[in-house]
């Protein structure tokens, strides 16, 4: 149903589109996977102001039952408040469990047409489009001595906040009445019930999509208003290119007055359409050798060659961050300390790994030490330092000083609880997503398979999962049965497409060779599920 409604969309059909919309927030299918994915993902202890949890399997089934649009009001939305970087507050709004499985429901419909209709160069939630994908696109922009020298850094004042209600409703190809409901739910801030007269609340499953929606364009009309009036090879050289992640974005130039008198005021044009506006103390453009900031990097040139390294305020705020946890637990043991920071570190290293951060990385590393050894004086302070050094610190093969804690595993052998190494993380150049590519288009399947295997890889419980697979295939391929190895190589297929909702489950995946993984999707070739190696038995 998804790839049907993104043929249509593709197609200009938006009759078709309305009237598929309409079968799949119908169907009995689309409401299951609604109301699957908000008990099951982070918030899902989390209740609205109707105090309200779906935590049983009856409670489930009934909500499926009750996800109907007749005589659907949403309740208003609960204010809270998280701390922003810089020491303000960011407001969030709690949706009920409810209104979050209705948003859920209809983004299943939204979904297809916003990929449809979406920039080439926009990766803010976007399927198998992340941070480094943009960081990529803007390495690609900005590496070439021949490339474009100066940038736009914009940022939008109070975005989600400002958007208009009315240009959306207009613009948003969803059901207008429930997007109106959503929009004007009011939100209940410290026992106070507040009207929401314009913006999108921040915190709603539908809004991240919704905020796509509003910047959709800013790249494929910008490009197709100097085509119209500088001509197309002349737009070429003027090396104009957008990198967009949600409402953060730059924009690349030749020069800074092309930057000054034609993009920035196309710019504020096009978002004045929607009811937003540049912010002018953060909006500025700036010389590449200057450099500047952008999702938690910074680039820069230094003698014509491009580095991007973590921003200078985002290991400020992570320092922050690791200081707090460890004040907060000056008590604890060292391997209840060490559980809730490496968590933190691992997080931090690896959205850091595809750029120079090895010296940040050990700047980061010495600044940690200097504050583990004062928690750790602070808990014996009448012992010596080569007490509390043998004490805390141990020799972990050819690395000294390491911060570990002695535990006893299951099997009652003693081992080592060691602090995640940031120093020890290693660089990989992160290979970025094809900007043509269409999660539900039937021909980028084999491609989204393949990419999502690599980036997948890194991640040690996705490697257990192929060790399962594999050993239930006993070595052989799902289609050819030929043995697979290291120098064949293997490919994770999906039996039933990810596109036409088959699932992650190990059931629905088997191992194939990369030829004929090709050929099972060139070919429309049905591959079986083989029986599992320990289900046989030798006769």
């Amino acid at each position: 149903m998804q790839h049907r409604l993104a043929k249509a969309t593709q197609e200009g059909n938006w009759r078709k589109v309305k009237a598929l919309q309409r079968m799949l927030t119908r169907s009995f299918s689309a409401k299951a996977l609604a109301v699957k994915r908000v008990t099951e993902n982070q918030g899902k202890r989390t209740a609205g102001v109707d105090n309200k949890l779906w935590d049983t399997p009856q409670k489930k089934f009934k909500a499926i039952a009750e996800l109907k649009k007749q005589q659907y009001r949403p309740l208003p939305l609960r204010r809270v408040y998280i701390p922003k970087s810089n020491g303000k507050e960011r407001p969030l709004g709690i949706l009920t469990m409810r209104d979050r499985a209705m948003q859920a429901l209809y983004l299943l419909a939204l979904d297809p047409v916003l990929e449809s209709v979406s920039d080439p160069n926009s990766y803010g939630f976007r399927k198998n489009r992340c941070t480094a994908d943009a960081m990529g696109q803007l390495f690609t922009q900005l590496s070439r001595k021949s490339s474009a020298q100066w940038v736009l850094d914009a940022d939008i004042e109070n975005f989600f906040d400002q958007i208009s209600k009315d240009w959306m409703l207009d613009n948003v190809h969803v059901d207008k009445s429930m997007l109106r409901k959503w929009l004007k739910s009011g939100v209940i801030d410290r026992g106070q019930l507040q009207n929401t007269t314009a913006g999108v609340p921040q915190g709603g499953i539908i809004s991240p999509a919704a905020a796509n929606w509003t910047l959709n364009g800013l790249e494929t009309q910008l490009i197709a208003h100097l085509k119209a009036k500088w001509g197309v090879r002349q737009t070429k050289k003027l090396k104009v290119g957008v990198v967009r992640y949600c409402d953060d974005f730059v924009v690349t130039g030749i020069s800074k007055e092309l930057l000054e008198t034609e993009i920035k005021p196309w710019i504020e044009a096009f978002l004045a359409e929607r009811g937003l506006q540049l912010s002018t103390a953060k909006t500025r453009i700036v010389h590449i050798n200057e450099g500047f900031d952008f999702l938690g990097w910074h680039f820069r040139k230094y003698s014509e060659k491009l580095l991007i390294k973590p921003s200078k305020k985002n290991a400020q705020a992570f320092y922050e961050k690791l200081r707090i946890v460890i004040n907060d637990n000056l008590g604890v043991r060292q391997e209840d300390l060490i559980r809730l920071l490496n968590p933190i570190l691992r997080g931090w290293a690896q959205y850091h790994s595809p750029v120079c951060a090895k010296k940040m990385f050990s700047r980061i590393e010495s600044l940690l030490f200097e504050r583990l050894w004062r928690w750790a004086c602070r808990r014996h302070p009448k012992k010596g330092r080569r007490w509390v050094r043998l004490k805390y610190w141990h020799k972990v093969g050819n690395r000294h000083w390491v911060f570990a804690a002695e535990i006893e595993r299951k099997d009652d052998s003693k081992g080592l609880m060691e602090l995640y190494n940031l120093s020890g993380t290693p660089i990989k150049r992160h290979r970025k997503v094809k900007q043509n590519y269409h999660p539900y288009n039937p021909e980028w399947e084999l491609y989204g398979e393949t990419l999502r295997q690599e980036r997948m890889l890194k991640n040690m419980s996705y490697r257990a999962q192929w060790a399962k697979l594999y050993a239930s295939q006993r070595g052989l391929c799902a289609l050819c049965e030929c043995e697979m190895d290291m120098d064949t190589g293997w490919h994770d297929h999906h039996i039933v497409y990810r596109m036409d909702g088959g699932s992650d489950a190990l059931s629905n995946r088997a191992l194939l060779h990369p030829s004929c993984h090709a050929r099972a999707h060139s070919l429309g070739l049905k591959v079986v599920k083989p029986a599992p190696a320990w289900g046989l038995c030798c006769a």
